[in-house]
């Protein structure tokens, strides 16, 4: 490969805009749009709609699906979610890339962190300005600079920006689905590590949420005649965390046990919230089970549980797609003298969504950042037009057929 004449022209598209680039994402961070903040979420999506406009694509809001939520008394609650955005242009075109991002971040409305300012060393700390609002204004400058390129027609893009990413996705999970299984490849925009370092192989992950119900009584008139769920959700957590180390590479993680009440009343309700890091599909159905049967067994007399949740992403592993797409994007790069490499992560994201529904993908092509879901969360002002130019060369060279975005897409296909 090498940057032709009409890559250049697109390139330096992206090198003009630099400072708008980096000046809308610190617009957007300056909006907190937490994952349940309504009116935090709408103001994004009006905002992400007239940043689209230029693009001259078609623009429409999709509604995502209803999920539930358990509250610390063990009621399940339905819940909904804001509309996620879509962007698309040449939706019958011989190629498809799908290029997804998320508006939402974990920062509550009354966080204290809320606003972009600059660190003394230059960099940018602010709300989601790497997680990922920086990764969304690099997406729509490489997309706005690839429209200029001669083969465009070619490429078909859809750009999908959901309200829930940070939660698991609950409400876009069958948009991201339907997205993965018709398309050829997947760009999407979660921050690389400070040095550039990509994600490669990820985990899978699963949220777990179980009820333990027990019986109230008074703790010292009647202590034999209560059920004591605390006491219980107690066991069960020791019996979930003494999973750790049974196989290579799965992770259980106690977050919460919520629950109880007055110190004089036997508790009659708790709840054992857990997350779960499996390695591959193997571990992923041994650690289903196993957590079914352990919440199909109240550690003593009087309980009775309910287990919600389950696996919400499926492990993403270096198969034979991911390897030569890595490849492509690392010989991408180093044309615009980057260095690309890559590492397994333990963490998780819409990638593995896409590539559970046959999607070969990157998934940190945003900006070089760290200590995100923190109020240190910060990134390098230059990596914007630097990522951004990534990507408008990734997408050139799907266009000229140097990145043989059908044959990626046969190959993922083949492991399924």
């Amino acid at each position: 490969m090498r940057i032709l004449p009409h890559d250049q022209t697109v390139l330096d598209h992206v090198a003009a805009r630099a400072t708008a680039i980096v000046g809308r994402a610190v617009e957007w961070a300056n909006v907190n749009s937490s994952s349940r903040n309504a009116a935090g979420l709408a103001r994004m999506l009006d905002l992400l709609e007239a940043a689209a406009a230029p693009l001259q694509a078609e623009v429409g809001r999709l509604p995502t699906a209803g999920s539930s939520s358990v509250g610390d008394d063990g009621a399940v609650r339905p819940e909904v979610h804001a509309d996620a955005l879509r962007i698309r242009i040449r939706p019958d075109a011989p190629v498809q890339v799908v290029l997804t991002g998320h508006y939402d971040t974990v920062f509550p409305v009354d966080s204290a962190f809320q606003t972009v300012t600059t660190r003394a060393d230059g960099a940018l700390n602010g709300p989601g300005v790497a997680d990922m609002k920086g990764g969304i204004s690099v997406m729509l400058a490489a997309l706005e600079a690839f429209e200029t390129h001669p083969d465009r027609a070619r490429v078909g893009w859809t750009v999908l920006l959901s309200p829930d990413e940070e939660i698991g996705s609950p409400g876009s999970a069958p948009l991201l689905a339907e997205l993965g299984a018709r398309a050829h490849l997947g760009m999407t925009y979660e921050p690389a590590l400070a040095d550039g370092t990509l994600a490669g192989a990820r985990k899978g992950s699963g949220n777990y949420h179980l009820i333990v119900t027990g019986k109230a009584a008074h703790a010292g008139r009647a202590f034999d005649e209560g059920a004591n769920a605390v006491a219980g959700a107690a066991i069960l957590a020791a019996r979930l965390h003494a999973l750790n180390g049974r196989r290579e590479g799965v992770t259980v993680n106690v977050a919460k046990i919520a629950g109880g009440g007055p110190l004089n009343v036997v508790a009659d309700n708790a709840v054992v919230r857990f997350n779960v890091r499996v390695p591959d599909r193997t571990a992923s159905d041994w650690i289903e089970a196993t957590v079914r049967e352990i919440a199909s067994e109240p550690p003593f007399p009087g309980l009775s549980l309910a287990l919600h949740g389950g696996m919400t992403r499926a492990p993403k592993p270096m198969d034979a797609s991911q390897t030569a797409l890595f490849e492509a994007v690392r010989e991408t790069g180093a044309l615009l003298g980057q260095s690309i490499v890559w590492k397994p992560s333990g963490g998780v994201c819409e990638g593995n969504n896409l590539h559970a529904a046959g999607l070969p993908n990157i998934d940190t092509l945003g900006v070089l950042g760290g200590d995100i879901h923190s109020d240190q969360e910060f990134a390098w002002p230059a990596s914007f037009v630097e990522r951004a130019r990534l990507s408008a060369l990734i997408l050139c060279k799907i266009a000229s057929g140097e990145i043989d975005a059908l044959k990626l897409k046969s190959l993922r296909l083949e492991t399924m």
